[in-house]
């Protein structure tokens, strides 16, 4: 699979928000979004064995492989307008100390900043953006 797919947990309020930010930046489109929660999020969750009850990482698909955690966020913020892409230079860091502090927020994540009790509908004007 060509292009480059979002794996997010719409229950998750923190996750929620985080689609319409990358969508309002990402200025040309280069990013698709897929519930995992939805059939084929399952089915992503599943191809790359993961678990499908418990999300504990963001997951971008990028031509057909998965990119986890702190991989994944500064794939996605390299690609979306400026100033983000500056974020990139945090990668000075070591990997095991941006995964580290990326599970501290993402294991927290619901206590933090709550949770949804239902998935998000996408507008009509992004619904192309969205993988069911």
């Amino acid at each position: 699979m060509k292009g480059r797919i979002i794996l997010f947990d719409s229950e998750c309020k923190l996750c929620s928000a985080w689609v319409p930010f990358v969508i309002k930046r990402d200025l040309h489109q280069q990013f698709k979004f897929c519930s995992v929660q939805s059939p084929k999020g399952q089915q992503f969750l599943e191809s790359f064995g993961l678990d499908t009850q418990e999300f504990e990482t963001m997951v971008l698909i990028k031509n057909g492989h998965p990119i986890y955690k702190s991989e994944a966020f500064f794939n996605i913020t390299k690609h979306l307008e400026n100033p983000w892409p500056m974020l990139n230079l945090l990668r000075v860091f070591p990997l095991a100390m941006r995964d580290w502090l990326y599970d501290r927020v993402a294991l927290n994540r619901y206590k933090i900043f709550g949770r949804h009790n239902f998935c998000m509908i996408p507008t009509k004007a992004i619904q192309q953006r969205f993988i069911d």
